[in-house]
């Protein structure tokens, strides 16, 4: 079983890396607890804990932007997990295909923003 091979945070959670199984893009950084990988494995769409709301959320479960499961990788330490998935329109809430849509200029010393956004999420949220 998956949960012989990972190694929960005191916490008992993971960090999940989410990528785009098309491109290799990664979509986002979540955290998954024990409830979070077995719903995920049952559905085939990603689900996640939410820390800030201290619960079990499926992942696009407002905006219908589901993440479906394509592979599940563990970390040779067994303490993080990669998801590749195919991702329905975005996974960020703020309207790019990626949650890293920002990117640090070390000529500038300035963050600039070098996504496309691809919806609005006033719309959706």
């Amino acid at each position: 079983m998956i949960f012989e091979h990972i190694k929960f945070q005191e916490n008992g959670l993971v960090p999940a890396i989410i990528v785009d199984d098309t491109s290799g893009q990664v979509l986002t950084l979540c955290y998954m607890n024990r409830a979070a990988i077995e719903k995920t494995l049952e559905t085939k769409l990603v689900h996640l804990f939410r820390r800030s709301k201290n619960e079990l959320q499926k992942k696009g479960g407002t905006s219908g932007h589901t993440q479906a499961v394509k592979s599940i990788y563990i970390d040779c330490a067994g303490n993080s997990l990669l998801i590749r998935v195919e991702q329905n329109v975005a996974a960020c809430h703020a309207g790019y295909f990626s949650c890293y849509f920002t990117r640090f200029n070390e000529s500038t010393g300035e963050a600039e923003v070098v996504g496309e956004k691809i919806f609005d999420p006033r719309k959706v949220y």
